[in-house]
């Protein structure tokens, strides 16, 4: 079950959602304000860490919750296939937009480094990004039998259990952003927070630090 902190913020979340659309004044359709949206999203912060399943904070619950909803498993060849496809649509919408596709075995790993997500020090995605975010989750519910997992990292400047705050308000901004704009079923997720204990790079260099800032999502095939 989702703990309480959870939920409030996923109703308060709700709720303020109705704050971010406007109307358009030539088709008078109602339409996002990606403006409040990110302010949002950044505001929720680490109250959206965790698995966001309905049945239980456990892998199993999540998935437990894909199969309710009707999601089936994949198997044998199957899921070489299937992520082949889903690398090949990823790599082509994310081409040119500073964030790489990778491969490890069955699992896509998306790396957004944050000058291209976020302002320095800052848990609100930047608005020239959430193109990018909408477009990861077209494809990510164009195949649904996968499940997502999102990771937010700092670099090794400032205070441990600052940087450890910093990531998880990074993931969850992610997470919330696809969850609500991106319409990704929100049982597919775990997001986490792994402050500056995973360097991909060099702490010791400008360069180094910019890349460990960052937020990664892997994409792993539903077996379940």
């Amino acid at each position: 079950m989702l703990n309480k902190t959870a939920l409030a913020a996923c109703l308060l979340a709700a709720t303020a959602l109705g704050a971010c659309t406007t109307i358009d004044p030539y088709s008078g359709q109602t339409v996002r304000n990606n403006t409040g949206t990110g302010a949002i999203a950044g505001a929720v912060g680490g109250a959206l860490l965790g698995y966001l399943t309905n049945t239980s904070d456990g892998e199993q619950g999540r998935k437990n919750a894909l199969i309710g909803a009707g999601v089936g498993a994949l198997g044998g060849a199957a899921v070489g296939n299937y992520m082949d496809k889903q690398q090949a649509e990823l790599s082509r919408e994310l081409a040119g937009t500073g964030v790489s596709v990778t491969r490890q075995g069955d699992n896509l790993i998306l790396n957004m480094p944050s000058d291209v997500t976020f302002g320095v020090d800052q848990a609100d995605i930047q608005s020239q990004f959430y193109k990018v975010l909408d477009g990861v989750g077209v494809i990510l519910n164009r195949y649904p039998q996968t499940l997502v997992d999102i990771t937010g990292h700092a670099d090794s400047t400032g205070d441990d259990a600052y940087n450890q705050r910093l990531s998880e308000r990074r993931a969850s901004a992610v997470a919330y952003y696809l969850t609500t704009n991106g319409r990704v079923l929100r049982d597919r997720l775990y997001v986490q927070g792994r402050g500056e204990s995973q360097p991909i790079a060099s702490n010791a260099t400008a360069e180094g630090r910019s890349q460990n800032r960052r937020v990664e999502i892997v994409v792993r095939p539903f077996r379940g």
